[in-house]
């Protein structure tokens, strides 16, 4: 079944289900995707999508944002909008570009003339895909970008003492003992582990693990934390995930 949505928003997109043999991965296979879109249907589209095929997909809503959490590292491919509020597309990729970031980027566009394609490309696009466009499509480009070279200068296993997270076998083991997580507890605390020795709040918990862009005021965040610290720190020393009162969380070695 094909659906079409208001072309001048993000086009008409492919919403056939995948076959099978098309969406399953190995978790070698999964990609860390950012999603700079600040249409928030196209977004949610595209993330749910980019989930159901075994990948992990952020979003930004406007270039300063995206620039933000993609210097933050740790992404495959980068899938940008050109037309974003406070930077454009292209200026976040030149940005990128010229700190030296080569994180593959794929810009989606409206503007799908052949000038407008090799404006983008020079602008360091690696790859730009008109709108409207099917996901199969997307999701092939994204997949060729990745297999072509993935980010450089990020870390795909995160280490604070002897706890270990491998982002692409989605593996965590600690003193060599591996630890089964949920996919949620995996997420969380890849998150905390991207970020550690620093504080999270629990907004950017919301915002980045559970996709929340407001407090649902419950205590998912804390039945979370409780759960992934009975499984990380539980009958080991010294303890890694701590609670910084009236701040958030952090993950870190206090024994050094």
């Amino acid at each position: 079944m094909v659906m079409s949505t208001n072309p001048s928003t993000f086009g008409t997109l492919d919403y056939r289900p995948l076959e099978l043999a098309d969406i399953a991965r190995t978790a070698e296979d999964a990609m860390r995707l950012l999603v700079v879109e600040d249409d928030r249907d196209a977004s949610d589209y595209l993330r749910k999508a980019f989930r159901e095929a075994g990948h992990v997909a952020d979003h930004a809503g406007d270039g300063e944002e995206g620039l933000a959490l993609a210097l933050d590292g740790g992404y495959d491919v980068l899938i940008v909008d050109r037309m974003l509020p406070r930077r454009d597309g292209l200026s976040l990729i030149t940005e990128l570009r010229g700190r030296g970031d080569k994180t593959p980027a794929l810009i989606l566009s409206a503007l799908g003339q052949v000038d407008d394609r090799v404006t983008g490309l020079r602008a360091g696009g690696d790859d730009y895909l008109p709108k409207p466009y099917a996901f199969t499509e997307l999701l092939a480009r994204v997949e060729a970008l990745a297999r072509r070279g993935g980010p450089q200068g990020t870390d795909t296993v995160y280490r604070v003492a002897d706890l270990e997270l491998d982002r692409l076998a989605h593996r965590v083991t600690r003193a060599g003992h591996e630890i089964v997580l949920q996919p949620r507890e995996f997420r969380l605390l890849e998150y905390l582990m991207r970020h550690a020795g620093q504080v999270v709040t629990r907004t950017m918990l919301l915002e980045n693990v559970w996709d929340y862009h407001f407090d649902p005021q419950t205590n998912v965040i804390d039945v979370h934390v409780s759960r992934l610290r009975s499984k990380i720190d539980k009958g080991f020393e010294p303890p890694l995930l701590h609670t910084v009162r009236g701040a958030g969380y952090i993950v870190r070695d206090v024994a050094r």
